[in-house]
């Protein structure tokens, strides 16, 4: 098995972990705005959904290597 194999999951691991910053981002900046759209907070949500399905396909993707 290859470096580069193996290494797929903690990259997944990475985009999980910078899609949750993105999420942080997205409430702080509406936060600061005085939640005067929820446009940043559906954002927010969209981030954290998709970081957790990327770290939840890395987790899988990890059980499934020999």
């Amino acid at each position: 098995m290859s470096s580069s194999v193996r290494a797929r999951p903690l990259v997944l691991y990475a985009v999980a972990f910078g899609l949750m910053l993105a999420a942080g981002l997205a409430i702080v900046v509406s936060a600061r705005g005085f939640l005067e759209s929820t446009r940043l907070l559906w954002w927010s949500v969209g981030f954290s959904v998709a970081a957790i399905v990327v770290a939840v396909v890395a987790i899988v993707w990890r059980r499934r290597e020999p």
